[in-house]
């Protein structure tokens, strides 16, 4: 890892610090929404499938501060590249004692990672399947957007295989995802949530955050969502709170 091609970000109004590839796989507003979506208990785990450097633990982990000292975070990353700096991410934020990450592929078996064991499970899957774009140059950026990306039905299934009964999956993806998304629930999870992003108003949503929980039979819900960007391309009040301010998205309203 040539510490030259690496940059130093603040994120959450400078409550936290990553590195990052300067060029390639960079962390989004989208990691950010998701991790400000789950809401962790102490003694309860959660797994980040497919976690990049770091960023939607990391963010997590800042928010929820003394709290998350209490819990088990584990994350599981393909590029060792990636997953070094996911392990530098959590020693320079202090998150090191609670957070670990493996190197390893979602579809083996990962020794320390039992399936049906986790309370939650997250992930911020590829948005692209192979072939349907062209591919960056840049490696970590290539396979974070879909390189290599198995199809996404069987992507969710493995998700949700390290979920413990009752337990919960949340996922982001692009809104046009959603049926293929909600395909892949049917018969194995329920009581599921769509929360879509829209890019300003008027628009169609351009993200959507899925919740579901493992063996559950509730009915689909749909929310409102929230507006990204006001008419000027200013972040919303809302959208401020989260990036900003570290605040939490209650999905489920």
């Amino acid at each position: 890892m040539n510490d030259l091609h690496l940059t130093q970000d603040d994120f959450l109004g400078g409550r936290l610090n990553l590195i990052q590839p300067k060029k390639g796989y960079r962390i989004t507003s989208d990691s950010v929404y998701l991790a400000a979506s789950i809401s962790l208990k102490a003694g309860e785990s959660i797994l980040d499938m497919g976690a990049g450097n770091g960023g939607i633990l990391s963010c997590l982990a800042t928010r929820l501060g003394q709290d998350a000292k209490g819990c088990i975070m584990h994350g599981i990353e393909i590029q060792p590249e990636l997953m070094t700096m996911a392990i530098k991410n959590a020693q320079i934020n202090g998150h090191d004692e609670f957070t670990s990450y493996f190197e390893g592929d979602i579809f083996k078996e990962i020794e320390a990672c039992a399936p049906n064991s986790y309370h939650h499970v997250v992930s911020n899957p590829p948005y692209f399947e192979k072939g349907k774009i062209t591919a960056s140059p840049h490696k970590t950026k290539a396979l974070a957007f879909g390189e290599d990306m198995v199809d996404l039905k069987k992507w969710v299934e493995r998700c949700l295989r390290m979920v413990r009964p009752k337990g919960t999956l949340t996922l982001i993806h692009r809104a046009e995802r959603m049926d293929d998304i909600i395909c892949a629930l049917n018969g194995k999870a329920g009581s599921i949530v769509i929360f879509p992003f829209y890019p300003k108003q008027d628009k169609d949503a351009s993200r959507i955050i899925i919740r579901a929980q493992k063996d559950a039979k509730g009915l689909l819900s749909l929310k409102s969502g929230l507006i990204v960007h006001k008419s000027n391309g200013d972040y919303t009040p809302a959208i401020e709170n989260i990036l900003r301010h570290a605040k939490y998205l209650d999905i489920t309203k």
